[in-house]
C-alpha cells in the first residue's frame, strides 16, 4: 500500500480509505483493556453491530479481505460456537443499556453458511446481542453462488433490508480475469432470487480497470446491472495488492511497477461510469456509492464514521469506541489467515473480555478521521458540525492539506458558506486525497507493518 504524499503528478489510485486508521497501523495491545472499562462512558443508545464471517467459496483474485477458502468439516459450528461466546462476553461489557440502530452481516461471504446457520448467526445478533434485526436495518454481503433460495428466506424472513451482490463484471472474460469464478447465467439467476425474495434494497458492486475491458464492454456491465434497477450501486477501480491472487502474478512479472495508462483508463472508466448512472437519475453518494431516485436509506451508505460505536464480533471485525479501535489480529497470506481463524475459534469466553490489536485514538487522529471520512461523501461537512465536535475549524487544523486540495481544483468553490465539499473532480481523486490526510504516525506504523 502507498501512501506516500504526492508530487507534482498525483497518483489517483493510492488507497481506498474504508475505515481510519487501517488497520495495518494496529498493534498489539500489551495492556489488554477490558472492555466494560472501555464502553463504559461511552454512548451506547444508538450502537452499530458487524458480525464478520470469514469464509468464501473461493477467494477473488483482487482480494485482500480477512477471509479463508471454504472450511473443513465441523469449522463453521466451530466457529459460531466462538462467535456466541464472543457475543455473551461483549453483551455483558456493554451493559444492559446498549441499544443497536444498525445491524450488518459481512466478510468473507456471509451466505456461505447454509439456511440454518444463517438462522443461528441471526440468533446469535437478536438473543445474543439483543440487536432487534427486524426493527433497524440489516445489511448482508453475499455472492451469486450462495445467494440460493433457502438462504434468501432466511435473510428476508430475519428483516434483512440490504443485499449487497458482488458481481465485479457481467462479461464473462471479464470475471475470469479478475479470478471471479462466475458465469454471467449464474449473476442473473441469483439477481432474479433477490428481487424475488423481496429484500428492499439491492446493492450491485462493479468493478472498473480489469485487464482487458474496455469503455464498452464497462458500459455493458453497466447497462446489465441497471436492467434489474437495484436501489444502489459501487462502482470499485481495481486494485491489484500484495499477497492477492493478481498481486502475486504482478510480482512474477518482469516490471511490476506503477502503470501510469493504467490510472487514466481507471480514470476514464470512472468517469463513463459515474456519467452513465447520472444520466439515468442515479444519486452520487460518494466516489464509489451511487443511489436511485427514491431508495430507501438502510444502513448500507458509505459509513462516515463521525461518531464511534461500533460493535464488532467475529476475527476479522473491528470495533470503535473514542478513545481505542480494537480488532484480532489482521493477515492477507492464507496460511496465516487460517491460524488466526483456528486460534478464535479455540477461545473460552474470557477471552473476548479484553480488546487485544488496536490503536489508541488521539484528538488529531479523531479530527483526521471526522474530516477524512466526512468530506469523502459528496454532501461534505458542514464546519459548524466539526466546531461543535471539536472547538476548532478544519482549515485551523489542516491548512496546507486544504489549500492543497483547493490548488489541484479538489474543493468544490460554489459549494455552500460553511460547508466543505470536493468538486467532481476531486471525488475522483477521493483514493488520493484520502491518504493525503493520514497521520505521519499512522503512515510510520502502516509502513512498517509486516503484511503477511
Amino acid at each position: 500500500m502507498n501512501i506516500s504524499t504526492p508530487g507534482p503528478t498525483v497518483r489517483p489510485y493510492q488507497s481506498y480509505v474504508y475505515a481510519y486508521p487501517h488497520k495495518t497501523a494496529y498493534r498489539p495491545l500489551a495492556e489488554r483493556p477490558a472492555l466494560r472499562e472501555l464502553w463504559a462512558a461511552e454512548p451506547k443508545d444508538a450502537l452499530s453491530l458487524y458480525l464478520h464471517i470469514p469464509f468464501c467459496e473461493v477467494r477473488c483474485g483482487f482480494c485482500n479481505l480477512f477471509t479463508r477458502i471454504g472450511a473443513p468439516e465441523g469449522l463453521v459450528t466451530a466457529y459460531l460456537d466462538a462467535l456466541e461466546r464472543q457475543a455473551g462476553a461483549v453483551r455483558e461489557a456493554l451493559g444492559e443499556d446498549a441499544r443497536f440502530a444498525a445491524a450488518a452481516f459481512g466478510g468473507g461471504t456471509p451466505t456461505f453458511l447454509e439456511a440454518a446457520e444463517l438462522e443461528r448467526l441471526c440468533d446469535i445478533a437478536e438473543k445474543g446481542m439483543g440487536a432487534d434485526l427486524a426493527a433497524v436495518p440489516l445489511s448482508v454481503e453475499a455472492s451469486p453462488a450462495t445467494a440460493t433460495a433457502d438462504r434468501l428466506a432466511v435473510l428476508a424472513g430475519r428483516g434483512t433490508t440490504r443485499l449487497s451482490l458482488g458481481v465485479q463484471s457481467f462479461v464473462d472474460a471479464e470475471a475470469r480475469s479478475a479470478v471471479r469464478p462466475q458465469r454471467r447465467a449464474e449473476v442473473e439467476a441469483a439477481l432474479a432470487r433477490i428481487r424475488e425474495a423481496g429484500i428492499p434494497v439491492l446493492n450491485i458492486d462493479l468493478i472498473y480497470g480489469i485487464d482487458g475491458q474496455t469503455e464498452d464492454t464497462w458500459r455493458h456491465s453497466l447497462d446489465a446491472a441497471l436492467a434489474w434497477r437495484p436501489e444502489e450501486l459501487y462502482l470499485y477501480p481495481l486494485y491489484v495488492r500484495p499477497l492477492t491472487g493478481l498481486g502475486r502474478k504482478e510480482a512474477r512479472a518482469p516490471e511490476a511497477q506503477w502503470d501510469a495508462e493504467w490510472d487514466e483508463r481507471r480514470l476514464r472508466l470512472y468517469r463513463s461510469g459515474r456519467d452513465h448512472l447520472l444520466a439515468h437519475g442515479y444519486e452520487q453518494v460518494s466516489m464509489r456509492m451511487f443511489r436511485a431516485p427514491g431508495a430507501p436509506a438502510t444502513g448500507g451508505e458509505d459509513h462516515a464514521c463521525q461518531t464511534d460505536g461500533m460493535v464488532g464480533l467475529g476475527c476479522g471485525a473491528r470495533s470503535y469506541t473514542s478513545a481505542l479501535h480494537y480488532s484480532f489480529d489482521y493477515a492477507v497470506d492464507m496460511r496465516e489467515i487460517r491460524g488466526i481463524v483456528d486460534d478464535y475459534v479455540s477461545r473460552p469466553a474470557a477471552d473476548f473480555a479484553r480488546a487485544e490489536h488496536g490503536r489508541w485514538m488521539t484528538g488529531d487522529e479523531a479530527r483526521r478521521r471526522h474530516l477524512l471520512q466526512s468530506v469523502l461523501q459528496a454532501e461534505g461537512m458542514e464546519h459548524a458540525e466539526y466546531r461543535a465536535r471539536f472547538g476548532t475549524d478544519p482549515a485551523e487544523d489542516f491548512p496546507a492539506e486544504l489549500a492543497r486540495f483547493a490548488e489541484r481544483g479538489w474543493l468544490d468553490p460554489d459549494a455552500a458558506p460553511g460547508r466543505l465539499r470536493l468538486s467532481p473532480e476531486g471525488l475522483a481523486h477521493s483514493d488520493a486525497l484520502g491518504p493525503e490526510l493520514f497521520s505521519p504516525a499512522v503512515r510510520a506504523a502502516m509502513a512498517a507493518y509486516d503484511l503477511k
